[in-house]
């Protein structure tokens, strides 16, 4: 077995997986802290490599595109420091870490393990449920479906909406971007029915606005991860939907369709809309906002 143990973490590759363990150290992020031991295995792997630095090196394992949906779900936008398949390694045990290397690279050479994407997910992602408190509010996934709750301080918009409570059959995929410090990021849920939202974050019910604590809010890849785990591999998209980066149009009326409520939920429906109304006689919503927001509240019960 090859193995490298620093204070960042552990390293070790038996010929088959590649074992990465997170340090205990303060100085490890928390996202890795909490993410925690992951096992790749071989045919995940399209590359490995040491680089040596002036005063600390760092050996870097690079992914088949399309076989981690940790990679997927954060589209590489992982802070450097939070990107659990890097290690920094102490000069004195350059030395060790390039025999590593060198050991996955053999293997890799060995079992003729193709550089071409995956076309499934090779990894598994975080176990469930899981759920995170951010800046808007807390996320939780079961597996089945995503619920939001929002927090205190979300806007007014989203208080008025409540909880949004989202089906995995009805997600087409997740947008993540993280909260830099400098920059706000977001966590959107993007449905069949929001695809072409051009809502921004901090009004758009099926999003969490990131902008708080950069350290808690990273952790919401994890949520990011384990529902984009659960979803069809990217492989298998027929091209209906189109990508995250491409401009949003605004929902349209036909959207806006309700289904009937329930008989409990009716007082709870209409104050949610008075209150929508209210914030778009104020000016607070634009009329694309309002008609966005109240198809969501409608699709809520």
């Amino acid at each position: 077995m090859a193995e490298i143990i620093q204070r960042d973490g552990t390293w070790a590759f038996d010929g088959n997986t590649v074992r990465i363990t997170p340090g205990l150290h303060r100085s490890v992020p928390l996202f890795r802290q909490t993410y925690g031991e992951i096992a790749v295995p071989l045919e995940a792997v399209a590359s490995v490599v040491y680089e040596p630095e002036r005063k600390r090196g760092r050996l870097r394992l690079r992914l088949r595109e399309g076989a981690d949906p940790l990679l997927q779900a954060t589209g590489g936008r992982l802070p450097d420091a939070a990107d659990p398949y890097r290690l920094t390694v102490d000069l004195d045990r350059s030395g060790i870490a390039e025999y590593v290397a060198e050991e996955i690279r053999r293997a890799l050479l060995l079992d003729q393990i193709p550089k071409e994407p995956a076309k499934e997910y090779l990894l598994p992602g975080p176990p469930v449920p899981v759920s995170v408190r951010s800046s808007d509010g807390m996320v939780s996934f079961d597996g089945a479906q995503v619920r939001i709750d929002w927090s205190d301080t979300s806007d007014r918009v989203k208080r008025a909406t409540g909880p949004r409570i989202i089906e995995v059959p009805d997600l087409v995929q997740v947008e993540w971007l993280p909260n830099s410090g400098y920059e706000d990021g977001f966590l959107r849920f993007v449905t069949r029915e929001t695809a072409f939202s051009k809502l921004p974050p901090e009004k758009d019910p099926f999003a969490l606005d990131l902008w708080g604590s950069a350290r808690r809010d990273l952790l919401t890849a994890l949520v990011a991860t384990a529902v984009t785990a659960r979803l069809p591999h990217p492989s298998t998209r027929t091209g209906e939907y189109l990508p995250a980066d491409t401009p949003r149009l605004a929902l349209t009326t036909r959207d806006a369709v309700p289904p009937e409520p329930q008989p409990e939920n009716h007082d709870v429906l209409l104050r949610r809309l008075r209150e929508l109304g209210e914030l778009h006689r104020e000016g607070v919503l634009t009329d694309e906002e309002f008609a966005a927001t109240k198809a969501a509240v409608l699709r809520g019960f």
